[in-house]
């Protein structure tokens, strides 16, 4: 499994995990580039993703639901806030209504993506970062490490595919 490290810090606010993958850094990069791609690790597999909008570009905003097993769907959305390509991005990520407006109910991470080359491949760093504490745990309370854990470990398919 790709995913070495997990650690959330409620004094920091925040959620890290680590994944190597055997793969150069230009493309890992190209699988969050490429929506189509993106799709088959975004969520969980129990919760695949379509991204309607999508182009890494700063100041963008992507668009994307999550349908469950029972057909249930959730909404979110990215604010790209930084490209530095192929070494990563940074983004806000928030949960949205059917229409892609943002729900003030549930909490907004801003997340920090970094790729950097070493002797096996790629090291990729997931940083997010929340308001408070509260909005921390929630996110811990919902599976966020779980569901997080298991996307990120589809990559591995993705990339010998």
């Amino acid at each position: 499994m790709p995913v070495t490290h997990v650690m959330h810090d409620l004094d920091a606010l925040t959620l890290t995990i680590q994944a190597d993958f055997a793969a150069p850094v230009e493309r890992v990069w190209a699988i969050y580039a490429d929506p189509r791609q993106l799709e088959r690790i975004w969520g969980p597999p129990s919760h695949p993703a379509t991204f309607v909008d999508h182009v890494l570009a700063e100041g963008a905003r992507s668009t994307y639901y999550m349908t469950g097993p029972g057909g249930d769907t959730y909404y979110g959305y990215w604010v790209l806030t930084r490209i530095d390509a192929p070494h990563g991005f940074a983004f806000d990520d928030g949960f949205a209504d059917a229409g892609f407006d943002p729900n003030p109910e549930l909490p907004v991470s801003s997340n920090v993506f970094s790729f950097e080359s070493f002797a096996q491949g790629t090291r990729a760093r997931y940083v997010s970062t929340y308001a408070n504490t509260a909005a921390l745990e929630q996110v811990l309370a919902m599976g966020v490490v779980e569901g997080a854990t298991s996307a990120i470990n589809q990559i591995d398919s993705l990339l010998a595919g």
